[in-house]
């Protein structure tokens, strides 16, 4: 027989502010970053002992990156008009299918390039409805004073997961092979999409009847670029991503083999990195910047050092160490932004404007890595380095001059209480309307 003292005993393991559909997001969100970081590496090895070389494998890298900005708008506005575990689920399991179907080819053996593109371009559409959709879920699951904390501890798991993930993705395809890692994970996203079958979407307010999918975009849009601090920041992270993208998926594995001494310095500066994110989203649960957006733009900044670190090139202690303090800082960043969303970003277009955020973010980033092999024939590599590293510094400096940047400034239950009691200028402006 369950007593209230044992109830109180399980509720006390767990903050007042980690709700049923929060446990549920993290719980899944663990379980798919661990076997999609693997499936990440595995895909490149099944490319790799096919047959296929480097070419081979950016086509297939590129194949899951197109679809994912193709359709990451209409996923935002899908999102929004639908109960959101739905898009979740149903992504997850199109992600469940066709990672099923890359491991059967992979394990019958010779699979073909283009089956391979088809099936990754398959979970990059999967992802494209799944994210925005994931991010205004976590968003609406927390509220309060403690969204911060919430957000720091979430991003801590998937981070956790990811590193775990990786490492258990390499040492199992060097074990059994890259086939039965892709096979992990389509039983990952089928896992994850049962979690995620029982989130409670009661308490988001039905949608009112209107137009069609173009109307909501057009309404994203509207809610997007109405706000400076919102499409300044995005369009800062769509240089930032491209430049930090190309100097480390190209440049990095270069100077690594060219002049520190292969892949293993490479894959300790990336688990550094990767010990750094942890290290943030822990700072995070216990720091609540005032200026959110202001102390996570300054945390942009030392995003640039390791394009410089790896111009100079610093020894793998001193890159290392960069690396880390860098995966702090894009950490702070993070959750500063999701605070801000979480704060100014009506309910109801979450999803939406997540999907421009994302879309802005990511939408450089294939054309700055196909760039980059040219930029370094035209440039020399320790140019184009410097390039990435000086326009991170000055796409950052440059969203600075955004007064919202600078003073947004996060809410407590004080500000909150004599909001609600005394009414703003817009809506004494609204009622007078009405009057």
């Amino acid at each position: 027989m369950t007593t209230p003292a044992a109830g109180l005993r399980r509720r006390a393991h767990r903050p007042e502010w980690a709700g049923r559909n929060y446990t549920l997001l993290t719980a899944a969100a663990i379980v798919t970053g661990l076997g999609t970081h693997g499936a990440l590496i595995a895909a490149a090895f099944a490319v790799l002992q096919s047959g296929g070389d480097g070419g081979d494998v950016g086509l297939v890298a590129a194949a899951r990156t197109l679809p994912l900005v193709l359709f990451l708008l209409i996923g935002g506005a899908i999102a929004d008009r639908v109960p959101r575990h739905r898009v979740m689920v149903a992504a997850n399991a199109l992600n469940c299918v066709s990672q099923a179907a890359f491991a059967v080819l992979v394990l019958a053996g010779d699979p073909q390039l283009w089956q391979m593109m088809l099936l990754t371009a398959l979970c990059g559409t999967g992802q494209a409805f799944f994210s925005p959709a994931a991010e205004g879920m976590l968003m609406s699951s927390v509220t309060g004073d403690q969204a911060g904390r919430a957000f720091a501890l979430f991003r801590m798991a998937m981070h956790g997961a990811a590193i775990g993930g990786a490492a258990l993705g390499g040492a199992l395809i060097a074990a059994v092979g890259p086939g039965w890692v892709l096979a992990v994970d389509a039983a990952a996203f089928a896992v994850a999409g049962a979690l995620r079958a029982f989130l409670d979407v009661s308490h988001i307010r039905p949608r009112e009847p209107g137009g069609g999918l173009l109307s909501d975009l057009r309404d994203g849009w509207k809610e997007f670029s109405s706000r400076p601090w919102l499409w300044g920041i995005v369009a800062q992270f769509s240089v930032v991503v491209a430049v930090v993208g190309a100097a480390e998926a190209v440049y990095g594995p270069l100077v690594a083999r060219d002049e520190l001494g292969g892949a293993g310095p490479w894959g300790i500066a990336l688990a550094a990195f990767g010990v750094g994110t942890l290290g943030g989203a822990l700072l995070m649960m216990r720091w609540k910047p005032r200026r959110m957006l202001l102390a996570g733009t300054l945390c942009v900044f030392p995003l640039a050092a390791p394009s410089a670190a790896l111009a100079v090139p610093l020894p793998v202690a001193g890159l290392a160490a960069v690396m880390l303090v860098s995966g702090v800082a894009i950490e702070v960043f993070g959750v500063a932004w999701m605070m801000a969303l979480h704060q100014e970003i009506p309910e109801e277009m979450l999803s939406r404007v997540s999907a421009y955020d994302w879309f802005g973010s990511v939408a450089m980033l294939p054309l700055a890595t196909a760039l980059a092999g040219p930029a370094e024939s035209l440039f020399g590599r320790r140019e184009s380095l410097w390039g990435c590293a000086a326009l991170v510094v000055l796409v950052t400096a440059a969203v600075l001059f955004v007064p919202d940047v600078r003073n947004l400034t996060r809410r407590t239950k004080e500000v909150a209480v004599a909001t609600a009691v005394t009414p703003s200028a817009d809506a004494e402006s609204a009622v007078g309307r009405l009057g």
